[in-house]
């Protein structure tokens, strides 16, 4: 499993997800590849569907499924809806989601 927390340099989320991640990895007794990814302009920010910092993809899927299919990629920060309001990091439970799912998937990979 591979995990990527994309972020631009002075986020001031970046390192709450990248430790988010890696408190749920540990929780789940799951084992993946964190990456940081920096995306330093416009640029490379379309190139890589950066929807703002941080965004977080496991196996290349962001955690956030309503976001997958989303274009609108920038140099902005990123927020995530909560309990009805905006926060600077996806919830918990929406990183685990994606990571348990990312799970199944490679197992029923694994069988094929």
């Amino acid at each position: 499993m591979k995990v990527e927390v994309f972020y631009f340099e002075g986020c001031p989320n970046h390192q709450a997800a990248v430790q988010r991640v890696k408190e749920i990895l540990r929780e789940e007794g799951l084992a993946a590849e964190v990456i940081e990814v920096n995306v330093p302009d416009q640029k490379t920010a379309t190139r890589l569907g950066f929807l703002g910092s941080p965004t977080i993809r496991v196996n290349g899927l962001d955690v956030e499924p309503s976001a997958r299919s989303c274009r609108d990629a920038g140099m902005t920060c990123r927020t995530y809806v909560e309990h009805g309001r905006r926060v600077g990091l996806p919830s918990r439970n929406l990183v685990r989601t994606a990571l348990k799912q990312a799970q199944v998937d490679a197992s029923g990979a694994d069988q094929s």
